[in-house]
């Protein structure tokens, strides 16, 4: 029997994977990898898997009454047909949509990690083809941080090229004395990468700092989020309170004559405003340590020593992603900002601050920051854009206005939803409200791997390969390698890769040149690859040839020769290195958002007194904290159906974790089944004890597969555990409009009844 072994490159990692007859065989973690995910190895029994789709699917409602049929989406049937039928279908609906809307009614999904492949990347392939064919509706951020995308441009720079400057893990191996993790550093996190992730040196580089003595503070209330750290001192703080926590700092700095007067003056405007606010001359309340330890839960002194650590040493202040992914996300991760500006350390060596010190593989990485080859993209004629997290409010408010980032906006009348790669059904928050909103376009079309719950949604579903079943080349920003990703195996059933559909589509609607070029999958690799070879020799990285470097299989970058500290230019230099601010300063107060006149952002790093009100009010009926985590085995929902992330489920429900105290007080036990409910809908979970967990608080990982008990039911019981469900969908603010999945109340209760059977992997009923 014939094996074949090659590399295959995954979002979480690269492996060696071995096929036998066009199956395959065993997935191995690659030498280099100093610690090899997981994940991988729920290839094996997913690919080729029963929730596999296998043909071109149409829900049967559409396919007999077309768009008036909606409302059965998500519970009807459907029927497998012809890639001709399915196609004809889907040119049909866009030409008619066009027609009568124009293109700003045809909205581009595609959020999502689709593929690690540079060429096959869905979200890539479907803008391009929309844009061939006159453009689209499109989103703007993301939900892993859109909150703090929005605020620090106004304040210190774009999120995504501060990120990519992050000081780089051997220089705070050298020189950090204090390391504070806010939201933690979860090892669960940098499992993954945008494109690749061939190294996860995360566990290395804390194992290296902690040996070298340097002291870890977790400030978060959960203790596993700084696992790889035994002994890290940590401070439980409720959750959604970090802004008040880091006001008092501020306040105690100042308080204290502990601040840097000097980085201050020549560094940063409006200090002056923002002390007003925190001595308490603009609301009558000081931000002291008595005042945020009401709030926070930690005590006064607590805080006040945190403040002397800090000021005393080399300090790193690393504040998560999931920190503001909270209603006023926006103001920690400002008030952030404003605590190391005041400490002055903001460039140094080893200290400073940063945002996802291990929310990617990416960030701290000392690689070289080439991206490797890009798909052109093309130009979108249409301009309507809106806020990622936004999408059932736009579904169910065509025409609406909206506040956004100092804009007055409307949303658009969306007739068409285009979606490949990617899962909203993961992503967005209040999936019953989505399930509303997901019925009011004309038509929904899916390009799809798995039959996952957006799948199930969709009117056209159209299969697509995995990247096992095509050619591709794997490459990610500072990630350090270029990987020949071959095909392993046939594609499954009749899927085609994303690039074939659109060609075909193209075809039909009358663009195919102008979108195709022309090329060939393997002809586009071969020009992508040659496009990128300037951008490589800017980064001193000299390709070979493509054939070359196709039979190698592998590249590996050289590493930068001098070791990078987050904006130590700007440090040594603020005039001829000002940052992208209107100041060009850090702005501890910015006149720009002062005159959008919002009141829940007043121009300076500001604590909302109404938000917790309403979480106290809400707290009394829905007790407990809800938290939801990137999981440990799967990336978002990808694999979910695979075994790693089937084997962490207990009795086929998703996990949660919990204080014992919380779970005698209802008479639950470890393993126990609850429902976790609220005033969006129910989840049934599988219960977790610890004491690594505040009480009041519990924490669930997202990714588990919707699965509702009844379909054709509003609001029905999802059995499977998908915390989404619960989140509210609602704005971070008006400013940044991200989404505030971390502000959830929830109440648990045991689960008395036979347990449902897990229908979450199981493709739909299909009739002729």
């Amino acid at each position: 029997m014939k094996s074949e072994h090659q590399l295959a490159v995954m979002h979480w990692g690269t492996y060696q994977v071995t096929t036998r007859e066009g199956n395959i065989a065993a997935v191995e973690p690659v030498a280099w990898d100093r610690n090899p995910s997981r994940i991988g190895q729920s290839l094996t029994d997913s690919v080729t898997g029963a929730s596999r789709i296998r043909r071109p699917a149409v829900r049967q409602g559409y396919l007999q009454h077309g768009p008036a049929s909606r409302e059965g989406r998500g519970k009807e049937p459907f029927v497998e047909v012809s890639w001709e039928v399915a196609l004809n279908l889907v040119a049909r609906e866009l030409k008619s949509v066009k027609a009568q809307g124009g293109n700003e009614a045809i909205f581009g999904g595609s959020y999502g990690w689709a593929s690690a492949g540079r060429f096959h990347h869905a979200q890539s392939q479907l803008h391009r083809f929309l844009k061939g064919f006159g453009g689209y509706t499109a989103s703007t951020n993301t939900y892993s941080s859109a909150a703090g995308e929005r605020v620090l441009p106004h304040i210190l720079g774009p999120l995504s090229p501060l990120h990519h400057q992050h000081t780089h893990w051997s220089v705070l191996a050298e020189y950090c004395q204090c390391f504070v993790a806010i939201g933690g550093l979860p090892l669960r996190n940098a499992q993954v990468n945008g494109g690749a992730a061939n190294d996860h040196a995360l566990k290395y580089w804390l194992e290296k700092l902690h040996s070298r003595g340097v002291e870890f503070i977790n400030i978060s209330p959960v203790k596993n989020d700084l696992s790889a750290i035994s002994d890290a001192s940590w401070l439980a703080i409720k959750p959604g309170t970090d802004t008040a926590l880091l006001l008092a700092l501020c306040h105690t700095l100042i308080a204290e004559d502990r601040y840097d007067r000097a980085f201050v003056a020549s560094h940063t405007v409006g200090f002056e405003t923002f002390k007003s606010y925190l001595l308490g001359e603009v609301d009558g309340s000081a931000k002291t340590a008595q005042w945020a330890a009401a709030i926070t839960g930690l005590s006064a002194q607590q805080i006040i020593d945190l403040a002397r650590t800090l000021s005393g040493k080399r300090t790193m202040i690393n504040i998560s992603w999931s920190i503001q992914r909270a209603r006023q996300g926006e103001q920690a991760y400002w008030a952030t900002v404003a605590l190391t500006a005041l400490l002055g350390q903001i460039g140094t060596a080893g200290g400073g601050l940063a945002f996802g010190y291990a929310c990617t593989n990416l960030a701290g990485a000392d690689r070289a920051a080439f991206s490797g080859p890009r798909l052109p993209a093309g130009k979108n004629q249409v301009s309507t854009v809106i806020p990622v997290a936004r999408l059932a409010d736009m579904l169910l408010n065509p025409g609406g206005e909206y506040q956004f980032d100092g804009q007055q906006c409307h949303y658009p009348d969306i007739r068409l939803v285009y979606w490949a790669g990617g899962n909203a059904f993961h992503h967005h928050q209040d999936i019953n409200r989505l399930i509303d909103a997901w019925r009011r376009p004309e038509t929904v079309v899916v390009h799809e791997q798995y039959w996952t719950a957006q799948a199930k949604h969709a009117d056209i579903v159209l299969p697509v390969t995995t990247s096992l079943e095509r050619n591709d080349i794997g490459s990610a920003s500072h990630d350090g390698f270029m990987i020949a990703m071959r095909q392993h195996i046939p594609p499954v059933g009749e899927a085609r890769d994303d690039y074939a559909i659109f060609c075909q589509l193209a075809q039909k609607l009358g663009f195919y040149d102008k979108f195709s070029e022309g090329r060939s999958p393997e002809q586009w690799l071969e020009q992508m690859y040659e496009d990128a070879r300037p951008r490589a020799a800017a980064e001193n990285i000299e390709l070979p040839a493509f054939a070359d470097f196709w039979q190698q299989g592998k590249l590996e970058f050289n590493r930068p020769a001098t070791p990078q500290i987050f904006l130590a230019d700007f440090r040594a230099d603020p005039q001829r290195f000002p940052l992208a601010t209107p100041s060009g300063k850090i702005e501890l107060f910015s006149q720009t958002v002062a005159s959008f006149d919002y009141a829940e952002c007043p121009g300076y790093p500001y604590w909302d007194a109404g938000i917790q009100q309403q979480q106290q009010s809400l707290a009394r009926q829905w007790p407990l904290h809800l938290l939801s985590s990137q999981p440990r085995t799967r990336l978002h929902s990808q694999y979910d159906q695979g075994s790693v992330s089937r084997a962490s489920k207990i009795h086929g429900r998703e996990p949660l974790w919990m204080h014992p105290n919380d779970a005698a007080s209802r008479s639950i036990t470890e393993g126990s089944i609850v429902r976790v409910f609220n005033q969006r809908g129910a989840i049934l979970a599988g219960v977790h004890l610890s004491t690594d967990i505040l009480p009041g608080v519990v924490q669930m990982s997202t990714g588990a597969w919707y699965d509702p008990l009844d379909p054709t039911v509003p609001g029905s019981l999802d059995k499977h555990g998908n915390p989404n469900v619960l989140t509210e969908d609602r704005g971070s603010s008006r400013l940044g409009q991200g989404c505030s999945a971390q502000t959830c109340q929830v109440e648990i209760e045991r689960w008395q009844q036979p347990l449902p059977e897990i229908t979450a992997f199981n493709p739909p009923l299909f009739v002729e």
